[in-house]
């Protein structure tokens, strides 16, 4: 009886895990992404919809928040328990999700086929202090976007190559009266002005810091801010950039009512789609302008990586779902709204063919991009720089009072 009884147990032991391996077989990973500029979220979700498709197993989680909530979300969620495996970060987190243990060191993760084919530009989005923080998945800088029809009625032969000509080309269209406000930026309080500050900042040759300590308050760092408020009150620049992220100058420049905008890679295509765009068929870009005896060109390092948290407790399917969103072929898919972070890419008429004009800014603008500063202490910097340049603005103070207040105020 106790023998046969064993048996029949044994038997629906062996029948039940039978079963075990389909009921257990899925593993969730939950990743959190922003929901603006680069890849759509509806994008993003067709990635993941093939990486499921091609990994049954795992199952992907997608969250999506505004840029400005994604360092708050990924910090907050580190103490919660739950959390997230993957993330999307800036270039200007890893000194600070390192130093903080929010992110897991990947270096011995990262093949000799990756270091190749990866352009040398894109590892410093996601490097610090000798360590690989993740992959790096959007390459960008911004580019000056003009209006090829507007400058043709202005009787100018060719976009700015300097940004003192950038205002004499917008005087002149706006003395003939075919556009009020011909530039337009994005100036809000918020990490868009600091790209555009950043840009104007490599184009004075200007530093951040120097031995750790803020050098932003003379030299290049105040020439970038003058010109900035000259170029708000002179009128040529729309007032309401003060408040504009880069959406709005993307609305304003597809609306035909900007002349010159800088922004990213993906205004691009979208401002060249007939659907949606008053302009499309007559975008120009270029890299973003120099200043005389100084620079040829300038750009700001705006790229952005996933990384798995420390927090993760499936660590290796995270990198899975990782290595094939940032794969050559998932990038070469999308490369119409970002450009892929691998060399040859540059070099396939699928990537390039319709695009020709952005890839030839690409190839000059991603060589020179300027980083913003390395610092644990980044997001106290750039709060601190975003007020200096509202107070600008605003004219509640001279620039180098409101720099001065800002380098007492970074916490550095």
């Amino acid at each position: 009886m106790l023998k046969s009884f064993s048996r029949a147990l044994l038997g629906a032991t062996l029948i039940g895990a039978a079963f075990v391996p389909q009921a257990f077989a899925e593993t969730s990973i939950n990743a959190l992404f922003m929901a603006q500029a680069a890849y759509s979220e509806a994008d993003v979700r067709a990635m993941t919809e093939a990486f499921t498709k091609a990994n049954p197993d795992i199952k992907v989680n997608l969250e999506f928040v505004p840029y400005e909530g994604l360092h708050d979300k990924t910090v907050l969620a580190q103490g919660s328990g739950g959390g997230y495996d993957v993330v999307l970060f800036d270039v200007i987190w890893p000194a600070e999700y390192a130093s903080n243990n929010v992110l897991v060191d990947v270096s011995s993760r990262i093949t000799d086929d990756m270091k190749k084919g990866v352009l040398p530009g894109a590892w410093t989005t996601v490097n610090y202090d000798g360590k690989s923080y993740g992959m790096p998945w959007i390459l960008d800088t911004k580019y000056l976007f003009y209006n090829k029809e507007i400058l043709e009625k202005a009787g100018i032969k060719n976009p700015p190559k300097t940004w003192d000509e950038l205002a004499e080309q917008a005087k002149i269209i706006k003395d003939k009266g075919l556009l009020a406000t011909p530039i337009s930026w994005s100036w809000s309080q918020a990490e868009a002005a600091i790209c555009d500050y950043t840009t104007l900042v490599s184009a004075y040759g200007g530093e951040f810091l120097k031995d750790g300590k803020p050098a932003f308050q003379s030299g290049g760092g105040l020439d970038a801010l003058n010109y900035m408020v000259t170029s708000y009150t002179s009128g040529l620049t729309n007032p309401n950039s003060k408040e504009f992220l880069e959406e709005d100058v993307r609305k304003v420049f597809q609306n035909g009512e900007a002349a010159f905008a800088l922004n990213w890679t993906y205004m691009y295509n979208m401002a060249n789609d007939p659907k949606d765009s008053k302009v499309a068929g007559k975008v120009g870009v270029v890299p973003a302008p120099g200043v005389a005896g100084k620079s040829e060109v300038s750009a700001v390092n705006g790229s952005m990586g996933l990384g798995i948290t420390s927090a993760s407790k499936n660590p290796d399917e995270a990198w899975k779902f990782i290595t094939f969103m940032t794969s050559q072929a998932t990038q070469n898919q999308y490369a119409k709204l970002s450009l892929p972070i691998w060399a040859s890419s540059y070099e396939d008429p699928a990537v390039t063919k319709g695009q020709e004009e952005l890839i030839a800014a690409a190839k000059i603008g991603l060589a020179a991009m300027y980083p913003r500063p390395t610092t644990p202490k980044y997001q106290e910097l750039s709060t601190a720089l975003q007020q200096a340049i509202q107070e600008s603005l605003l004219g509640q103070a001279k620039p180098e009072d409101a720099l001065k207040g800002a380098a007492e105020n970074s916490g550095l």
